[in-house]
């Protein structure tokens, strides 16, 4: 096999926008909300515009990566064949594996409440167990996790350009989430932001 490690990644990559993909059916089959895939706040719109061509260049890439032999859009020569960054490149593909699995743990456990925009007009349960339960937004850090693994195992500026891309926009929209969960849920999620990070628990960085 040409390039297993893409292989992998790429399968990987699919699987989750392919499940996204699904969720985002199932929740306009049930309930007639397409759950955030046109978003109602206008911030978010906005974000929108870029993170749609971003979501489809992460989609493409690791696929073109296998396809392209030489080239921008190809796996650097060097990246398939040094054993360190062959063992990185291998390390990163499994890493992307482990975030599918944990994000699908993620959504299974948001169940009804899972979607991909704030709606100002709905109060949605506040979920505090599980992942949840040390980080406010572990999906979000899972996903920047898994687009660093893209691009440590695509190994091209496209995919680094990518990745960089997605962690500045979900910087933004966790940031933008979380003014709208502290209005709806008031002193509550005050608390459950001072005794978890972000993206990541806080005692891991003691």
């Amino acid at each position: 096999m040409r390039d297993a490690p893409l292989l992998l990644l790429t399968a990987t990559v699919w699987a989750y926008w392919a499940r996204v993909g699904y969720m985002v059916v199932r929740a306009r089959r049930r309930t007639g909300d397409s759950a955030g895939l046109v978003p109602h706040q206008r911030l978010e719109r906005l974000l929108w515009i870029v993170w749609v061509p971003m979501v489809a260049a992460w989609v493409a890439l690791p696929l073109l990566g296998l396809t392209k032999a030489d080239g921008w859009l190809a796996v650097p020569e060097i990246a398939r064949q040094q054993p360190v960054l062959v063992a990185l490149r291998w390390a990163a593909a499994f890493c992307g594996v482990f975030c599918l699995v944990m994000t699908h743990k993620c959504w299974a456990r948001m169940g009804a409440d899972w979607r991909m925009d704030v709606r100002p007009d709905r109060k949605t349960e506040l979920i505090t167990d599980g992942l949840f339960a040390r980080v406010r937004h572990p999906i979000y850090g899972l996903s920047m996790l898994l687009v660093l693994c893209c691009a440590a195992t695509v190994a091209n500026a496209p995919m680094l350009l990518v990745a960089l891309v997605n962690i500045a926009l979900v910087n933004v929209k966790a940031r933008n989430e979380e003014r709208h969960l502290l209005a709806s849920h008031g002193e509550q999620y005050a608390r459950y932001l001072q005794r978890t990070g972000r993206f990541f628990p806080r005692r891991a960085f003691r």
